[in-house]
């Protein structure tokens, strides 16, 4: 069980979620202009984003999914792909845009850019809501950022902390005594 008790604050609210979806909607809309693109969702993260994404969005575009996990030596992330839920779109010769959720590290969009490039994408860009650029490890950047954060818990908006708080509206900050126990 949990509470909206522990969020610390809230650093974005529904209004400028949508506000800022909005906006890079129309910024993703005018790039991609006259083309049929492919946005792949990572899961689970992102789904709550994604879909104020399309639905924002001012030209059509083929949706899908992909779960994916880096692993390595523990929590630490190795940027080895392993792939849970593999997209069911040919990428051959199409214009890819990848929708997460939060980039950090970047070893997971790092390696899962490339492996769309290996499959044969046109191109690949990357779409984040957010973007914790002070804990990248890898060479990655999005190209499209709904808004760069200080290195803080968040969640809400679709992000979790063990598969809780998904369902708030907003992206709040999460206590730290919630999740260092």
């Amino acid at each position: 069980m949990y509470t909206e008790n522990d969020v610390q604050r809230v650093l974005f609210t529904d209004a400028q979620l949508k506000s800022r979806v909005d906006s890079l909607a129309e910024t993703i809309s005018a790039d991609y202009k006259g083309t049929y693109p492919l946005f792949i969702a990572v899961l689970k993260g992102s789904f709550v984003f994604y879909s104020d994404l399309l639905r924002a969005m001012a030209l059509p575009v083929q949706a899908d999914f992909m779960s994916v996990s880096s692993y390595g030596e523990g929590s630490v992330s190795s940027g080895r792909v392993k792939i849970i839920k593999d997209s069911d779109a040919d990428v051959r010769g199409r214009d890819v845009l990848i929708v997460e959720d939060i980039i950090d590290s970047g070893n997971t969009l790092y390696a899962l850019k490339n492996l769309l490039v290996q499959r044969g994408a046109k191109s690949v860009k990357i779409c984040a809501l957010l973007d914790k650029a002070s804990r990248r490890t890898a060479d990655v950047s999005a190209d499209y950022v709904g808004y760069e954060i200080e290195d803080e818990f968040v969640v809400g908006y679709g992000l979790d902390y063990a598969e809780r708080y998904r369902s708030l509206p907003y992206i709040g900050i999460l206590k730290r005594s919630v999740y260092e126990k």
